[in-house]
């Protein structure tokens, strides 16, 4: 227990500070487990498609971590550390001028030299406080033992130390292995202080001792050198020291000093024994005017520099080595201790700032607001890392949490708290690490799980399109689409034209007792997509009410088309974690009809701003080629091609200009063998081997590619493709555009006919792009309603938007290795209304 004492009138009881670690353990436990719950019930009463939500193991994480770091601070194993910032905090804040209410006088190494001994003899010092009473100060510290005679002079020093009243002298206080040191006899009692100074486990001096119990030894006063000079000081002020009934603290004025405890602020279980406060340093070189003995003995000084001030009277001299470690020589070499008449001088002016001027001391926490302040960085660190999952992001993320924390504590500081630095920031790296260690692990079984969902997938579409065949020979085009503003149709040749749907007569529904139609987005062959509002969730945001409408509904079929919509519904939700793939909130069955329900992302399709009449600029396309591959990056890392992309699948939101896909109903997984599947594709974006029934992951990366040369050309890819072929089968399309080497050699390469020479992954295509000089882009856009154009590049081939963004599917079976249709089933092809390979390339 800590030791409590009662000095004079001026000292009260020390308040106890011991706290065991077990009950901060559990408070802090307590209040996790509360807050947990608070925000589960938050989450599930909140809207699941908006706003930010904090998984449940980085709640834990954070609190691990907090609680490990809180034992370990303690047991005063983070306490070298946190000192260690706390002073580089301390000598960083802004300069302040000296102090003009005090004045010290310097017994240098000269001044020794000059009187050729030390101790000063007491003549000399009889003669400096003459000199000094002649100029009127306010009150006298001679901060230099005198406990025995110093002659010659040691009658007329009597003398002085009798008839002064403004004089304050020193002794020491004893300890078990030190008597100290007494005063000088013929000073009055309330004339006497001690000049002890706490020393911090490492040797710095960080706090003020302004009482103690005086014990049995040579020095009879409880009262310490600064504050017998401040009180002195303040009652020519009218200020007297509040007499406070035991329990309380020292008042002077309107200001309450409050002592710490050994576990104040970072201290852990330190000596607090008597009245001990933070020591507020006046961050300035000199604390206050600074004159040598000499020249006051010499009359070099003005008198305005002493009348009305405290003078302290002190040896700065190396010799005499009463000097000591402060914050603001530690660790810096080449800067010299601070002298203890120096430190004492501090100690002074921050009693008289606080009263005086209003300057704050400095005051710390409690233990569970400190606990607090350490669990919030731990879960900004951590939520940090969880959302800025790219590696330079995530580094500039966490150097961003560091700043602020650091920032946050020096601001505090200058304002008189202290607030830990280096626990919260260990927190913070703890459990962002912690976090992204987790992150891996869930990232990798979620790849798996939607790996093995994408093969299920595929068999059950499999399953699907024979079932169909066997029932009839018209295949379906489409499992089931995003939201499409047209329905579509078939034409007189076969080719896929679209056509506005009249409205269903479910559009006056409320499907699943909260999902109410408002409007029909489109149809395809097996669904339909409308614009619902959630009547369950505050506001009744809209959001996107998919519906799949199978074939037939005999029992087998159903079966089957169910476990599709199942596993679609679950590949949706793993991929909608991502900021540009729309987010899943439901799916159900109702009335033997299934139901997915979506974000609604707001904005308009990138085939808007891809118009035949305009092109692109540089900057733009790298832009927009950058956004995607993001995305793709992503759903290539869970095994899932997207095999559809096309510009009407690619939303720009409205709400951050982000791009986002759409069209998730063709994911397929990737693997190493080259079974044969259904090809899915869109016309001019499809590469060959996509109609060949083995789409990759650079599959997609061709379908990016040739929307990029047709944002630089202004053209469609299918008329690109009719303009003819390199000796390699790659699309010419060069001599259309005008663009960088850089960037038209990536784009070749991302359209390679053959997948083999393309690029393998996203990443890849990311980094070259990163590795382009912007100042080398234009970011010039042309009209080409405005350019003139040479007959042998008008295009012979005119589709309308409609037709060339016309989703196709194929059978691969009846295709030979390079997508060409065998001989003889051609006609068959055209009667049923679908494009072959070799018509869509």
């Amino acid at each position: 227990m800590q030791a409590c004492y009662r000095c004079s009138g001026w000292l009260s009881n020390c308040p106890e500070a011991h706290w065991r670690i077990l009950y901060k353990v559990v408070v802090l436990a307590k209040f996790s487990h509360n807050f947990r719950n608070w925000l589960s019930n938050w989450r599930s009463n909140g809207n699941p498609g908006a706003g930010v939500r904090v998984p449940i193991s980085l709640l834990l994480a954070s609190a691990g971590v907090t609680g490990i770091l809180l034992g370990l601070r303690q047991m005063g194993m983070l306490q070298p550390m946190e000192l260690w910032a706390y002073d580089q905090l301390l000598r960083n804040r802004p300069q302040e001028a000296p102090d003009p209410r005090l004045l010290v006088v310097e017994v240098t190494e000269e001044d020794i030299q000059r009187v050729g001994r030390f101790p000063l003899p007491d003549a000399t010092l009889a003669t400096l406080l003459e000199k000094l009473q002649q100029y009127q100060p306010r009150v006298i510290g001679l901060d230099i033992y005198r406990d025995l005679p110093m002659e010659p002079g040691n009658q007329r020093l009597k003398e002085v130390f009798t008839n002064s009243d403004r004089l304050v002298a020193i002794c020491k206080l004893s300890d078990a292995s030190d008597p100290g040191v007494a005063p000088p006899s013929t000073v009055k009692p309330d004339q006497i202080s001690f000049s002890d100074l706490v020393l911090d486990p490492d040797g710095l001096v960080r706090r003020a001792l302004l009482f103690a119990q005086p014990g049995e030894g040579k020095c009879p006063t409880p009262f310490s050198f600064s504050f017998q000079l401040t009180r002195k000081y303040l009652e020519k002020e009218g200020i007297q020291p509040i007499n406070q009934k035991p329990g309380e603290y020292l008042k002077l004025g309107n200001i309450v000093f409050r002592p710490i405890n050994p576990n104040s602020g970072s201290y852990q279980g330190i000596d607090a024994r008597g009245y001990q406060i933070l020591l507020n340093y006046r961050s300035t070189p000199y604390v206050a005017q600074q004159v040598t003995l000499g020249q006051i003995l010499d009359n070099q000084i003005k008198p305005e520099w002493v009348r009305d001030r405290i003078v302290l009277i002190g040896t700065t001299a190396p010799s005499v080595r009463d000097t000591f470690n402060t914050p603001y020589n530690a660790l810096r070499r080449g800067q010299r201790k601070m002298p203890g008449v120096v430190l004492h001088a501090q100690i002074v002016s921050q009693m008289l700032s606080a009263v005086l001027d209003k300057r704050p001391l400095l005051r710390y926490w409690a233990w569970w607001g400190e606990a607090l302040w350490v669990w919030g960085w731990s879960l900004v660190g951590g939520f940090v890392a969880w959302k800025l999952r790219h590696p330079l992001r995530l580094g500039l993320g966490i150097a961003a949490t560091l700043g602020s924390l650091v920032l946050v504590c020096y601001g505090l500081l200058i304002g008189g708290v202290w607030i830990p630095l280096m626990p919260p920031a260990l927190a913070a790296i703890a459990t962002g690490g912690s976090a992204i260690v987790t992150i891996a692990y869930q990232m990798q079984q979620q790849q798996e799980k939607v790996s093995k969902l994408a093969q299920e997938q595929e068999q059950t579409i499999d399953q699907l399109t024979t079932l169909l065949k066997e029932g009839t020979k018209t295949l379906a085009t489409e499992n089931w689409s995003e939201a499409k503003t047209h329905t579509m149709a078939t034409s007189e040749d076969g080719a896929s034209s679209w056509v506005s749907p009249p409205p269903p007569p479910i559009a006056t529904l409320s499907l699943d007792g909260r999902y109410k139609i408002t409007r029909v987005l489109g149809q395809g062959g097996f669904g339909q997509t409308f614009l619902a509002e959630d009547t369950k969730r505050p506001g009744h945001p809209t959001c996107v009410v998919k519906y799949l409408m199978p074939a037939r509904q005999d029992v087998k079929f159903l079966t089957v088309a169910r476990r599709l919509f199942e596993t679609e519904a679950k590949i949706l939700e793993a991929l909608g974690q991502h900021s540009q793939i729309p987010q899943l909130l439901a799916y159900f069955e109702e009335n033997q009809q299934f139901y997915l329900v979506e974000q609604y992302i707001e904005g308009e399709p990138l085939s808007e701003e891809l118009k035949a009449d305009r092109r692109m600029s540089e900057v733009q396309v790298v832009q927009m080629l950058k956004d995607v591959l993001q995305a793709l990056a992503f759903i290539h890392k869970h095994h899932v091609i997207h095999r559809d992309i096309k510009p009407s699948n690619i939303i720009r939101s409205k709400q951050d200009g982000l791009l986002v896909l759409i069209d998730f109903g063709a994911v397929k997984q990737m693997q190493e063998t080259e079974d044969q599947t259904i090809a899915i594709g869109t016309r001019g974006y499809a590469p060959p081997e996509q109609f060949h029934g083995r789409p990759r992951p650079n599959s997609d990366i061709y379908a990016l590619g040739m929307i990029g040369i047709q944002a630089l050309t202004g053209i469609s890819p299918q008329q690109l493709i009719e303009e003819g072929h390199s000796e390699k089968g790659n699309v010419a399309w060069r001599h259309l555009a005008n663009v960088g080497d850089e960037l038209a050699k990536i784009l070749d390469k991302m359209v390679e006919y053959h997948f083999s020479d393309r690029y393998q992954s996203a990443t890849e295509v990311l980094e070259d792009l990163n590795r382009i000089d912007p100042k080398t882009l234009s970011d010039r856009v042309e009209d080409l309603r405005k350019v003139p154009t040479d007959d042998s590049d008008v295009d012979t081939l005119h589709l309308s938007d409609t037709a060339e963004d016309a989703t196709i599917k194929v059978d691969p079976i009846d295709s030979d290795e390079y997508g060409n249709r065998q001989d003889g089933e051609d006609e068959e092809d055209e009667e049923d209304g679908q494009l072959t390979p070799d018509q869509a390339q």
